[in-house]
């Protein structure tokens, strides 16, 4: 390994849940290869998220960071969802990433850039400085596919996605319903399509591609993509956070699940950012209740948009929510915790039988990583991706079925909740879902397939820097 000190730059969107996963590949990298610098520069909105800040605070001292000009929310057009509004403010500060990028060449012999997918603007402007360039998806590989194939598919498929009639081929996927294909893909007249299909035209600029996911699970993928691509594609994860918090209600929630038994309680959360409306809060209530299995539930306010708490939660408190009585009678079956809880110390914990997921990848992959099998609730963005890929192709997931006016009915809910919980297909998804388990921890061995996937970029990188000296 040369010990020359090699710069890299990072750049993610005002999202947690990015700007989380691409530092926990940072710190990976330099774990690994102590001879790379890492500065991470963050887009922001209004004011960087506190969880971010927190966040931050335990870097590891090669890896630096810094947090452009802020964009006004006041300033983004409010018509537009979450999604699109993030978009926009990110390629509203690509001048001033473009300056801080300057910056770093100048003090620095900078090699590289790693990018978020949707802070893809970036790689035009890491070509003006002669960079290599790489998107780190934070999402599976199945998505990473779809995303190149979308032009394609955008070509081939004339009407709306939800209503072709045939499956959707993604390359080295399963076949797909055209309404499990991401949010922003459903209304091809929409802001939010036109910006996804600039984005994924815009991949093609990048020189590789870090993918958070693993071998075991999406190899077959990842050899379709390079086969079609001629790029490499790096499984580099499961890259989970593993970092405690300390969070008011973290004691509260494990000193509870401390006296449940094992494999016992269903983790209910939606994520960082999923809220669920009013009438679906109280059809997740009874439900739950009716099912008469232990749940551990973090509730936020509920709202009419699936992402609200994206952009910032509501301050309301959401127990006021729940059904008049729920909390007396569920008093001795469950806990309910307001907005947040210590996610990766719940899904570790001895007692947790099951989770109730978004289907977020960051979720997922923390499922999978603690061996929990799960019940598939995707609200947003890849998430009904992502639950076809744990229900049809790892099969470590059951799925309720929504009714035509997109709810979850209590009835739905109390039998997916036992069946995961007491069930033979319960069972049999605990049983895939621990094989799983041993599969990840092998793959972050220092043997292991994404460790090698760290030094193969490591090399393209040292290759890179060596042929441009020449």
């Amino acid at each position: 390994m040369e010990s020359k000190t090699i710069h890299l730059a990072v750049v993610s969107i005002p999202a947690f849940s990015h700007q989380a996963s691409i530092v926990e590949f940072c710190k990976r990298l330099v774990h690994f290869h102590h001879h790379f610098h890492v500065t991470c520069i963050f887009p922001t909105i209004d004011t960087p998220p506190s969880a971010t800040i927190t966040f931050l605070q335990s870097l590891p001292p090669n890896i630096h960071y810094t947090f452009l000009p802020p964009i006004k929310k006041q300033d983004l057009p409010q018509q537009h969802p979450p999604a699109v509004q993030i978009q926009l403010a990110v390629s509203q500060s690509m001048p001033s990433f473009r300056l801080a990028l300057k910056s770093l060449c100048t003090s620095n012999t900078l090699a590289a850039l790693v990018a978020d997918p949707f802070a893809n603007d970036a790689l035009e402007i890491a070509k003006e400085f002669n960079l290599l360039s790489y998107i780190y998806f934070p999402p599976s590989a199945m998505t990473l596919s779809l995303f190149l194939h979308l032009p394609t598919l955008h070509e081939l498929v004339s009407c709306e996605y939800k209503d072709h009639k045939d499956a959707i081929h993604i390359p080295g996927c399963i076949p797909i319903q055209g309404r499990d294909l991401p949010e922003h893909m459903q209304d091809r007249s929409s802001i939010a399509y036109q910006l996804i299909l600039e984005r994924c035209k815009r991949f093609s600029l990048a020189d590789g591609f870090l993918v958070n996911s693993f071998s075991k699970i999406e190899a077959g993928t990842v050899s379709a993509l390079v086969e079609h691509g001629k790029k490499p594609v790096h499984l580099v994860g499961p890259v989970i956070q593993t970092g405690s918090s300390s969070k008011s209600n973290e004691s509260g929630c494990l000193r509870w699940l401390e006296s449940q038994r094992p494999k016992s309680v269903l983790y209910v959360s939606f994520g960082s950012g999923g809220t669920l409306s009013q009438e679906q809060v109280n059809e997740l209530a009874f439900g739950l209740e009716s099912s008469g299995q232990k749940f551990l539930w973090v509730l936020r306010a509920p709202s009419v948009s699936a992402n609200a708490a994206y952009l910032g939660a509501a301050n309301d408190d959401p127990l006021q929510f729940l059904p008049l009585g729920f909390l007396e009678r569920t008093k001795e079956q469950g806990l309910v915790v307001p907005s947040w809880a210590p996610q990766t110390q719940i899904l570790s914990h001895s007692s947790i039988g099951g989770f109730l997921t978004h289907c977020g990848w960051n979720s997922t992959l923390e499922s999978i990583v603690l061996g929990v099998p799960m019940i598939a609730w995707p609200l947003f963005a890849e998430q009904r991706l992502n639950a076809v890929l744990l229900t049809e192709g790892l099969k470590v997931a059951l799925r309720p079925k929504f009714n035509e006016n997109d709810i979850v009915v209590r009835k739905e809910i109390a039998e997916v909740v036992k069946e995961l919980i007491l069930g033979e297909e319960g069972s049999r998804t605990r049983q895939r879902i621990e094989v799983l388990k041993n599969a990840a921890v092998d793959a972050l061995k220092e043997d292991g397939s994404s460790t090698r996937a760290l030094s193969q970029f490591s090399n393209e990188i040292e290759n890179f820097l060596r042929q441009s000296l020449q």
